[in-house]
């Protein structure tokens, strides 16, 4: 072939293998851009899901956080309920004890409750001796 006689014609030669390359690249481009697009929507889902996944979990742990918060909300309630209650109580000993009258008939009913028990757990200690 003579290359200077037809310039034209061993151009086109010349370059017939690179418009196949050339489009075997565009070929392969718009592949691999496809390919890329197929995984970027596999790894969205993916990230969806665990998005949704993580949305239930921390809505779970939410509402158990709140569930603790009433609890301990009613809880608090209940110790300051109490609390007055027992000032109450303790107010009605100090008054109680406030007064030497009071105060012996307090250590005369002591004493009796102190002596039954001590009777009842004789009785039924050798009741359990003689019998058992």
């Amino acid at each position: 072939m003579n290359y200077r006689r037809e310039p034209r014609a061993a151009k086109a030669a010349l370059f017939d293998g690179y418009n196949g390359l050339e489009e075997g690249l565009r070929t392969s481009s718009s592949y691999s851009h496809q390919t890329n697009e197929h995984d970027n929507d596999k790894a969205v889902d993916s990230l969806q899901d665990r998005v949704i996944f993580l949305k239930r979990l921390t809505g779970d742990i939410h509402e158990e956080v709140e569930s603790h918060n009433r609890f301990l909300d009613q809880m608090g309630n209940s110790m300051d309920s109490s609390r007055g209650v027992m000032s109450g109580t303790m107010d009605r000993f100090k008054r109680v004890f406030e007064k030497k009258s009071n105060k012996q008939m307090c250590k005369l009913v002591s004493y009796f409750v102190v002596s039954f028990l001590a009777v009842y757990f004789l009785i039924r200690f050798l009741g359990y001796f003689m019998h058992g």
